[in-house]
Order: structure tokens, then C-alpha cells, then sequence
């Protein structure tokens, strides 16, 4: 499994997981965040291994189409970048405002 699709299953599970069924949630949480394999989770449910994969592929679908629809992962990632950005003027430009960098790592803390 590509770190890069785990690192993106996770992201959307945080935004999204409450819009998902509760075993949609536990499946994908065990299997991305957990890192169980497909038979550990089905030894734990008590159901096939292919009905497993089978509700993790439609739950990835379902989360890339909230993504696809509401934007909320990737408008998160350009308001990290701009606020990086941000705190970096400050930093260059102002460094002796004080009050300005606080208020920016109040945004900051927001954020995250």
C-alpha cells in the first residue's frame, strides 16, 4: 500500500468520518490508521475477507466524492501554505512586531 494514499485515506477520514456509517468508519480506521490487514478485520467482524474489501473500496469512493464535492481537505492544504507563507513575510518583514506574530500563530494554532 502506497504511504501516499494511506497519508490521503487518513486526511479524509478525519474530515469526513462522521458522514460514514459506523462500520465504515470502523473498517477504514483499522485498516488505514490501525494498520490491520483485510483478514484481521474480518477475523474481528466476523465476515469474509472479500466483504471487507469490498466496503473499504466503496468507503474510498465515498471519501474521495465528499472530497470531490466539498473541498475541505484540499482547501485545508492551500490555507496551511498560505499561512506558511504569511508567517514567513511577517517573520522577514516585521520581525519586531510582536503582536503581529502572535496573532499569526493564533491563526496558526486554529488551523491545526
Amino acid at each position: 500500500m502506497a504511504i501516499e494514499k494511506t497519508n490521503r485515506m487518513n486526511a479524509l477520514f478525519e474530515f469526513y468520518s462522521t458522514l460514514l456509517t459506523e462500520k465504515q468508519m470502523n473498517y477504514i480506521e483499522l485498516y488505514y490508521a490501525d494498520d490491520f490487514s483485510l483478514s484481521e478485520i474480518s477475523e474481528e467482524y466476523e465476515v469474509s475477507r472479500q466483504a471487507v474489501y469490498d466496503n473499504i473500496k466503496r468507503t474510498e469512493k465515498i471519501l474521495e466524492n465528499y472530497e470531490r464535492k466539498l473541498h475541505m481537505y484540499s482547501n485545508f492544504i492551500v490555507r496551511q501554505d498560505l499561512l506558511k507563507k504569511m508567517n514567513q513575510h511577517i517573520t522577514e518583514k516585521y520581525p519586531e512586531d510582536q503582536e503581529l506574530r502572535d496573532l499569526m500563530t493564533a491563526i496558526q494554532e486554529i488551523e491545526e
